[in-house]
């Protein structure tokens, strides 16, 4: 993150400001937005913008999802559970997840009014941690019945493009719309499990197999270790996303 945001400061300096270029907005060259479309993804999104001149400008956004269920969790249960599991679903459903992430760019602004309004492209590098909380795996067999509650977190750094559109309402209020904004990089993860009693060795092979099977993810390095007090797994592997959302904005 810390090469981009030099980058634009630079830019910053380098650049002469809306103001100096008679820009129809003198004095209104922030703008502060509220993510309209967030909280029905369990998250809340701000961004703020400085104009730098017709063309350019720098933004800097935030996003935080508190702990809860996944968003549409029936949806991503189907798609990543693909055998029909009942202590793996009943898991999945208990299990509370949270995100925060942290997203700057600089924006080209292509249209004839510019100064933060019309089509523009922005190149953007994103950082964002993903926390599990919750997550109990269990184990049964006839001289045990075993269960792991499993925490962790994952962080992912990712670069890519937005597509969009920006147009004043009035003076002050417009929207911000986040066409499309496609993202890839690459994550890593650690998650550490604690047992509810002393694991017995020949279990432990068991177990480890089993968690090995069910995190089988694609593209994915998955390392799995399991002993007499619960289990740790690291993951790593490639990481992508989409940005996409409609805000109000503050002009001042």
């Amino acid at each position: 993150m810390r090469p981009l945001l030099l980058i634009c400061f630079l830019v910053s300096g380098m650049l002469p400001s809306a103001a100096q270029e008679g820009n129809a907005y003198s004095g209104k060259n922030s703008l502060v937005k509220l993510n309209l479309t967030s909280p029905f993804l369990k998250n809340y999104s701000i961004q703020y913008e400085r104009i730098l001149n017709k063309r350019v400008s720098v933004a800097l956004s935030g996003r935080l999802m508190p702990a809860s269920t996944l968003p549409f969790k029936n949806a991503i249960r189907k798609e990543v559970i693909k055998e029909e599991d009942a202590l793996i679903t009943d898991a999945f459903n208990q299990a509370k997840f949270s995100n925060y992430a942290i997203t700057p760019e600089v924006r080209f602004y292509l249209g004839k009014k510019g100064y933060g309004q019309g089509f523009y492209i922005a190149p953007y590098y994103r950082f964002a941690k993903y926390n599990v909380e919750e997550l109990h795996y269990t184990y049964e067999d006839f001289d045990q019945d075993i269960s792991i509650k499993l925490t962790g977190n994952l962080k992912s750094h990712t670069g890519g493009f937005l597509i969009g559109a920006q147009w004043m309402l009035s003076n002050a209020i417009g929207l911000d719309w986040w066409i499309l904004g496609p993202n890839i990089g690459g994550g890593r993860g650690h998650i550490t499990g604690i047992s509810n009693q002393p694991i017995d060795p020949d279990v432990q092979q068991d177990i480890r197999e089993s968690l090995e099977n069910d995190l089988d993810i694609p593209f994915t390095k998955t390392t799995v270790d399991v002993n007499a007090n619960g289990a740790n797994l690291k993951l790593s592997g490639p990481w992508a996303g989409v940005r996409a959302g409609l805000l109000l904005t503050f002009r001042f």
